[in-house]
């Protein structure tokens, strides 16, 4: 019977189901909520995003950007339903997230070949699973205990994983806009963004409590390791007094209309939804226990009276050590039948983690109809996330999609230029590579 089962209804699990169903294979998706929550997650709607709203760039001379082409060419239901529910966020592709969760739900309960299943799986044993001809596990950076467990009985002992933290939600009426301006960027005319401006008197009175303040403890038998796109702002700012003023808080090209001078930090606020009734503080990721995230956020200027709608907060993400345990196509090597997709796999960021799940879903969609496609050049942008998957590490870390994946290009160029070439590589051996698969 060629029917296959996707645990898991986030932004890979929905990718690998489109991509079946639209094939003409049978799905059985199975979604723990509302059933049981992981700890950051708290609607019950399909590929809710739960670090940011962000989708990044679309720029051509970046990698995600180009990503972001190829899983449109591809057909991907993700990029199919950003675009629908986009936000205006400068040159950056961002997305009102509860439309974006409303809408993906929509699409996969009304996909005729998606039967969309409500239970928690905590075993790869589970009663009837031996009947799939393939089994996708897509449960995320969240995956519950159990279903880990059974994973890491298959894999051995190569599992591995670190902590993530996400960004407090700020209510846009509570932003006190005596002090805060809108702006972009080098572009003083766009609303994309609230910026709060800070003195340096002020910058380095936050940054003191920053450093002091009191931070959620890991448990006992948990070790603690962070990713490096992803820090707690608090790490950050225990790497160097300059680090956040050159990093999240850096000033550069945010003008304050009300002095016309440049200021010496700027928190950055970046709207989460089309009415721009809530506003993400970009690049502040973090740890901190709640009273102290009031505390100490309160004090930059312009958040005084802040209402935080959501807090910031740590979660686990669990991940294995993918060019030990997976094959070329992401199957198991102990167990050919099942496949991985996602950040679980050693990918990291939304869109990663939907390329890889669209990847596993047209592999296998191609494959029960007798037309597997041959791997994407690693010089594409989802053929260096394959690549990293299988590039054998002394430490396996997750990666974002980056040109450094990519082989070099063997040319000296300025930056600018080098970015632009890589570019313009990765599009022609895309679309020589889609053509020659016929996709």
């Amino acid at each position: 019977m060629n029917k296959v089962a996707v645990i898991g209804g986030g932004l890979a699990g929905c990718e690998s189901a489109m991509q079946l169903a639209r094939a003409g294979v049978s799905v059985d998706l199975y979604e723990m909520k509302p059933e049981r929550y992981s700890e950051a997650h708290t609607s019950a709607g399909l590929a809710e995003l739960v670090c940011s709203n962000s989708l990044r760039s679309g720029d051509l001379s970046t990698a995600i950007g180009i990503l972001k082409r190829e899983m449109s060419a591809l057909g991907s239901i993700v990029m199919e339903i950003a675009e629908e529910t986009k936000v205006p966020a400068g040159s950056a592709l961002a997305v009102d997230r509860e439309l974006f969760s409303t809408r993906m739900t929509e699409v996969i309960e009304g996909q005729e070949n998606i039967n969309l299943i409500r239970k928690e799986i905590v075993s790869l044993n589970e009663p009837g699973f031996e009947d799939y001809q393939h089994i996708i596990v897509a449960a995320g950076p969240l995956a519950s205990a159990g279903l880990v467990e059974s994973l890491s009985n298959l894999i051995g002992d190569n599992k591995l994983y670190f902590y993530d933290a996400i960004a407090p939600i700020i209510s846009r009426e509570s932003v006190n806009m005596d002090v805060a301006f809108f702006g972009s960027r080098y572009k003083p005319e766009d609303d994309d963004y609230l910026n709060c401006p800070m003195t340096e008197e002020q910058y380095f009175a936050f940054l003191e409590e920053l450093k002091k303040g009191e931070k959620v403890v890991p448990r006992e038998f948990e070790k603690e390791i962070h990713f490096e796109g992803c820090l707690p702002i608090e790490t950050m700012a225990e790497r160097g007094d300059m680090t956040l003023s050159f990093g999240p808080l850096k000033p550069v090209g945010l003008i304050d209309p009300r002095t016309e001078e440049q200021s010496y930090a700027v928190v950055q606020l970046r709207a989460e939804n089309r009415d721009k009734t809530a506003f993400n503080m970009v690049g502040f990721q973090t740890k901190l226990k709640y009273p102290e995230q009031k505390r100490i956020f309160r004090m930059i200027p312009g958040l005084e009276d802040a209402e935080f709608l959501r807090f910031g907060s740590i979660h686990r993400n669990t991940y294995v050590n993918a060019p030990s345990v997976l094959s070329e196509d992401l199957s198991l090597k102990s167990d050919s039948r099942i496949h991985l997709a996602g950040q679980i796999t050693g990918v990291e960021g939304y869109l990663e983690s939907s390329a890889c799940g669209l990847w596993v879903g047209l592999l296998l969609a191609r494959r029960i109809t007798g037309l597997e496609p041959s791997l994407p050049p690693q010089d594409t942008s989802i053929g260096a996330l394959l690549g990293h998957l299988r590039e054998e590490k002394k430490n396996f870390q997750p990666s974002n999609v980056q040109f450094g994946l990519m082989p070099a290009l063997n040319k000296k160029a300025p930056k600018r230029v080098r970015k632009e070439l890589y570019g313009k590589r990765a599009i022609e051996s895309f679309d020589k590579w889609k053509n020659e698969n016929k996709l």
